[in-house]
């Protein structure tokens, strides 16, 4: 597998009151028109985020057709699990609504953040938003009691089935307080309400990493295909990838040459947030680069 990196997409200029900063975790959602929507997260000046969208040729995707005024959705009500900001993660189609998928963030004072999932659905393509629930999707469970965020879900069959970032334990290394994650699973009938496994999918090389997040899967031909950011103590972040037979049980030592970090540049200090679609004929990788998505998002072209 060989990806050809096509440069940067997209970065706010700072004209938006919403959108200062960042451009977070590219989301994709393919449509009928030939346009690829790319919803991502932007941080105002107070540091909140919210998320917007750039429309792309899918022919073309540094071809910006269309970009959006306004944020779809604000942040949560004070003390709610999403009241410092909301990030997308995850986009499907169901009959004539759209579900998107978040991770909403609260600060915190002992750790920097919490991250859980939350669900806001659309009855107008992708122009606007509500929740349905004032509380996440991905709740603590006794087993899981920190964080569970970054979701990516599939529709396979009549079952739901998601993959997400669950938070293990938070470290005090010497004063650097970091997360310790992997990657989990679980299923649903309804997209709402999850049925968990005690089921680790990946987990990061102790001996270098210490978080594996942001799965992306699809299915194909009956294989399952994850790419996943790892963070490590000497490369802040990269791109890896996984396959299943049956979503549950991954081969995850399958290397990080197929896409690195450039030499100079956007995405020269680190890859992360992987999101990989098929539109008009070809597999697209796009995923954010220095500082998480600071010098926002970028893509590369799956080499036939």
């Amino acid at each position: 597998m060989k990806w050809i990196k096509q440069g940067r997409i997209f970065a706010p200029d700072g004209s938006k009151w919403w959108a200062q900063e960042y451009a977070m975790l590219p989301t994709a959602d393919v449509r009928h028109d030939n346009t690829i929507r790319m919803y991502f997260a932007s941080l105002d000046d107070q540091k909140f985020g919210r998320v917007g969208y750039i429309d792309l040729d899918a022919n073309n995707p540094k071809r910006i057709i269309r970009e959006s005024e306004n944020p779809i959705l604000d942040i949560g009500e004070l003390g709610g699990f999403d009241d410092s900001g909301f990030i997308p993660s995850c986009i499907i189609t169901l009959g004539d609504r759209k579900y998107l998928y978040y991770i909403g963030w609260q600060r915190c004072e002992r750790i920097p953040y919490m991250l859980f999932s939350g669900l806001a659905i659309s009855h107008d393509d992708g122009e606007t938003f509500t929740k349905p629930w004032r509380i996440p999707v991905l709740d603590r469970t006794p087993t899981e009691p920190f964080s569970r965020s970054a979701p990516c879900i599939l529709v396979d069959g009549n079952v739901f089935k998601i993959w997400y970032w669950s938070c293990e334990k938070w470290s005090n290394e010497n004063g650097w307080i970091h997360y310790n994650n992997v990657i989990r699973y679980a299923e649903s009938t309804d997209g709402m309400t999850w049925t968990g496994t005690d089921t680790i999918c990946i987990s990061p090389d102790a001996t270098e990493d210490y978080s594996v997040g942001r799965p992306w899967v699809i299915k194909e031909q009956g294989l399952y295909k994850m790419w996943f950011s790892v963070r490590g103590k000497q490369v802040p972040y990269r791109i890896e990838y996984a396959e299943s037979k049956d979503g549950k049980y991954w081969n995850q030592n399958m290397g990080s040459k197929d896409i690195q970090a450039s030499d100079t540049g956007w995405d020269s200090e680190m890859i992360c947030f992987p999101c990989v679609v098929d539109a008009a004929g070809k597999r697209y990788l796009f995923y954010n680069g220095n500082r998480h998505g600071s010098t926002g998002f970028g893509y590369a072209v799956l080499d036939a």
